[in-house]
């Protein structure tokens, strides 16, 4: 492409300096104005109804009007270049602006489903601290009545074997002192 471009260049640089070697060459005539014609013209003819028309000045005439609508060419490409150009400018910022719109919705339903997250765990840690505490309080009920009935039991059993016991005593000693009665009788 590049030497396409070249070539191109160094054409029209030859056609733009043969229009102005043509023109440098032609003495000017103020008389006759430029007309710009969109037809090809046909070859031409040394006398038109008694009119002498210069053959190099015709030619001039549609070198003229070559190079002028060359010149509007290439302002039209240049002029849809810039078009296109701000049309991609345009478009790529649609689609950064719709890229961002699209990350930050993203980011937003992260945000969502994060604090929903920590909400649900939270509540989840309540509960389990609730159930815990229950649980302990129950736990130590318990424990408290089982300690309680322990204590009642080891009282109840003290108590039976000191009766018990003084009983045995009482009976030991009745029959000590009814031994010692039949011996000093």
């Amino acid at each position: 492409m590049v030497s396409r471009k070249r070539k191109t260049d160094k054409s029209e640089e030859g056609t733009k300096e043969m229009i102005v070697e043509s023109i440098e060459g032609i003495e000017e005539q103020p008389d006759e104005p430029i007309v710009e014609v969109n037809e090809v013209a046909e070859e031409p003819q040394a006398e038109t109804e008694g009119v002498t028309v210069n053959p190099l000045a015709d030619v001039m005439g549609q070198a003229e009007k070559a190079y002028a609508a060359y010149r509007e060419a290439e302002q039209q490409v240049s002029k849809i270049y810039k078009e296109n150009e701000q049309q991609l400018t345009e478009a790529y910022r649609r689609a950064e602006q719709e890229a961002s719109s699209i990350s930050e919705e993203s980011i937003r339903q992260a945000l969502v489903v994060r604090d929903e997250a920590i909400a649900q765990a939270n509540r989840v840690r309540e509960e389990a601290e609730q159930r815990i505490l229950e649980e302990y309080r129950e736990t130590r009920e318990q424990a408290e009545k089982s300690n309680e009935k322990a204590i009642a039991e080891s009282l109840k059993a003290r108590d039976e074997a000191v009766a018990k016991a003084w009983d045995l005593r009482d009976n030991t000693v009745a029959q000590a002192w009814g031994i010692y009665s039949r011996i000093t009788k």
